[in-house]
């Protein structure tokens, strides 16, 4: 599933959300920059290119000097006016990226303290497109909920011969490397870094978590090139970081040990991290994925996570550097057979007694759910059991197991479930936005929910969908995951259809009225439809082994994984009580274990994730569990054959010159309706001969 080598084709990219015609309502009026700064020339470049199209004006102010009758004033404050974090900026972020936006009678400002909130906030006009300038007067001051918001590349230098150019990626090759080098021209990269910074994101990991030789030595002899890498996201506010191999003292240095405790090993990471920020004096920091899936790390040496992550922290801090060390740790070979190993409880188990001996510049990145970026988990509770640990939530915007961007799957509701989960509120929780309904971003996130627990800690870290791919990320709709990544990222009490409608807007600007309408009618519940026809009730993969694409229900029932199902002629799930099963549901706090524990109050969606039950257990819906199963999967099918007619009526209405782009997503959605058949005849025929219980409307199962 994932390119071999990096593309040739030279077909321009296509310019995602942000077309020249995107930038409109400022192209046509007199805009006004003033202010020194990196960012400011860059907000300056963008002004000058835009106002050049549309027919508008531009000037360039001094420090100082007065903005005359511009309609857009952009400019960084010179007073005590300025937002700053009493105003609703983060507290701990050491450069402040709030903005205030002020309109009276039609004329707008846009002040901020700092070159990269002034960047920010003139990506907020270009977003607002005429409403920026036709709304009421207004004083309105905008800033992140967190100050790290953050993508993972997992690009390999060197061609992998098992995982490709990108692991788990599925657009391409890499935007950063060809050949086994960085790449000469990476103009791709700066249009690339454009991207990120309209959305708010501010850093960036360039290569692959599973650090192998050639990419290891980005470290040492290809810093240079790494250089030039962060050159390119400099100018759009964005630091690189890099992942790197806990025994790259050992393969890089020719140490005989990485043993974290060892003097000579942090001399060697003290003298690396010395070298990579006299090189590049804005470089954010490492990546660290250790002791996972065959990756090096303390275990070896007889010491613990907090020992490795610590070590690596200490070189870092001189240079106010960040360790994320990934929480993805669990035993990936042990025995199918063994039913009280269970790989949800591997986070917490390996991590929360680790809580408070992390320093301060240390990062445990943590998935957002307990197995593994599957369609539907529970949170993860390792997000809760670190208080004194700060903790970033990590999401997978490359869809490696919702239909690797294949399949039409806007996760953006997804992800606003799981910011929104609090720990403490129980079924109290407020449900995520059902499509058509807006929410107010105003009430920030509460401090026991998952987006509250990670603003002022760690922030948010995912892993991106890109590539080299003419539409970026294969399907051109997958750019709206892209998209929303980041602009939840800023404010993760967003109404996620309603970020949707604003990469329609900004994407398919002067589009027919049907286009936009046709895109939400696919994509507003398209998490939910990709959930129907494929593995049901939170009980996960079930899918090919290896390239983890389309369905193989006992694909990894007998393997080394720890991804059970335990289906039999007589139910199917996992217990995982406290009563009777692993105890995973006794790590949550109250009310969730309770909630969790009883097959009686948990939530029907996660059923198969906590209770191993009869096909005729009855769901909280009235069906029983063999009922939901080929209920789903035959309307998963519809819904899909519903999209791809919306679609072919809609495409008719788009622009010759989106052509292309519209022919791609015929194919991915002929895609998709095979597969999701493919899923449907499968996992209903697997159930039906397994259960021996008929489907009451008598449809057709093989």
């Amino acid at each position: 599933m994932n390119s071999p080598t990096s593309s040739t084709d030279t077909t321009p990219a296509h310019p995602a959300w942000l077309p020249s015609s995107a930038f409109a309502a400022v192209g046509r009026r007199r805009v006004a920059v003033r202010g020194d700064g990196a960012l400011v020339g860059t907000i300056a470049a963008e002004v000058a290119g835009a106002t050049a199209a549309h027919g508008g004006s531009f000037t360039r102010l001094d420090p100082g000097s007065g903005v005359g009758d511009a309609d857009l004033v952009l400019t960084l404050t010179e007073d005590d006016d300025a937002p700053g974090p009493d105003d609703g900026g983060s507290a701990c972020d050491a450069e402040d990226e709030s903005f205030r936006l002020l309109r009276d009678d039609g004329a707008v400002v846009v002040q901020s303290a700092s070159d990269r909130g002034l960047l920010y906030g003139f990506f907020h006009v270009v977003r607002l497109g005429e409403a920026a300038f036709t709304g009421p007067d207004a004083v309105e001051t905008h800033a992140p909920a967190t100050p790290l918001r953050m993508l993972d590349h997992w690009d390999n230098v060197a061609v992998h011969d098992v995982m490709g150019q990108v692991e788990r990626g599925y657009s391409g090759g890499s935007i950063f490397y060809a050949d086994g080098e960085v790449r000469a021209d990476l103009s791709r990269v700066e249009e690339y870094a454009r991207l990120l910074a309209s959305t708010g994101i501010n850093r960036v990991a360039i290569n692959n978590v599973n650090v192998h030789a050639r990419e290891a030595r980005l470290l040492t002899d290809g810093l240079p090139d790494v250089a030039r890498i962060a050159a390119a996201f400099r100018p759009w506010g964005i630091r690189v970081h890099l992942a790197v191999s806990f025994a790259a003292p050992m393969t890089l240095g020719g140490l005989p040990t990485a043993d974290p405790l060892d003097a000579g090993v942090a001399r060697w990471w003290r003298d690396a991290a010395d070298r990579v920020w006299a090189r590049i004096p804005d470089f954010g920091g490492f990546v660290v994925k250790a002791d996972s899936e065959g990756q090096p790390g303390p275990f070896a040496y007889g010491r613990d996570h907090a020992d490795g992550a610590n070590l690596l922290a200490a070189a870092v801090e001189p240079h106010d550097g960040l360790i994320h060390w990934r929480a993805f740790v669990y035993d990936h070979r042990q025995d199918w057979r063994d039913r009280s190993t269970d790989r949800a409880r591997a986070a917490h188990d390996n991590f929360a007694p680790l809580d408070g001996r992390f320093a301060d510049n240390v990062i445990v990145q943590v998935k957002h759910g307990p197995m593994d970026f599957q369609v539907r988990e529970p949170i993860s509770p390792v997000l809760a059991a670190l208080p004194r640990t700060r903790v970033a939530l990590e999401l997978q915007v490359t869809q490696e197991y919702t239909g690797q961007q294949k399949h039409a799957v806007y996760l953006g509701r997804a992800w606003s479930e799981i910011l929104r989960f609090d720990f403490l509120a129980g079924a109290a929780t407020p449900p995520v936005p059902e499509p058509g309904t807006t929410t107010s971003s105003d009430i920030p996130p509460g401090p026991t929910t998952v987006a509250g627990l990670v603003a002022n800690s760690g922030g948010l870290v995912a892993v991106s969908n890109a590539g080299d791919d003419e539409f970026w990320t294969g399907h051109p709709f997958a750019q709206a995951n892209l998209y929303a990544y980041g602009r939840l990222c800023w404010d993760p009490a967003a109404d996620p259809v309603g970020l949707l409608g604003e990469w329609i807007a900004m994407t398919f600007p002067g589009a027919a009225p049907g286009v936009a309408g046709a895109i939400h009618e696919i994509l507003d519940d398209s998490w939910e439809t990709y959930e129907l026809y494929t593995a049901p009730l939170g009980v996960g993969f079930m899918v090919r082994p290896g390239h983890h694409y389309g369905p193989d229900v006992d694909g990894y029932e007998y393997t080394p994984w720890g991804t059970y199902h335990f289906a039999d002629r007589d139910g199917i799930g996992v217990d995982r009580t406290v009563a009777t099963g692993t105890g995973f549901a006794g790590l949550y706090p109250s009310p969730w274990r309770e909630i969790y524990e009883s097959a009686e109050t948990c939530p029907d969606e996660l059923l198969l994730f906590f209770h191993h039950v009869p096909y005729t257990h009855v769901l909280h819906s009235g069906k029983t569990v063999i009922q939901h199963i080929y209920d789903t999967h035959f309307e998963g099918v519809e819904r899909v054959e519903r999209f791809v007619a919306t679609w072919s009526e809609a495409r008719s209405s788009l622009p010759a010159d989106a052509a292309r782009l519209a022919a791609r997503v015929t194919d991915r959605l002929t895609e998709q309706l095979r597969s999701a058949t493919d899923w449907r005849d499968q996992l209903n025929t697997y159930f039906l001969r397994k259960s021996g219980v008929p489907d009451t409307h008598g449809r057709t199962i093989h």
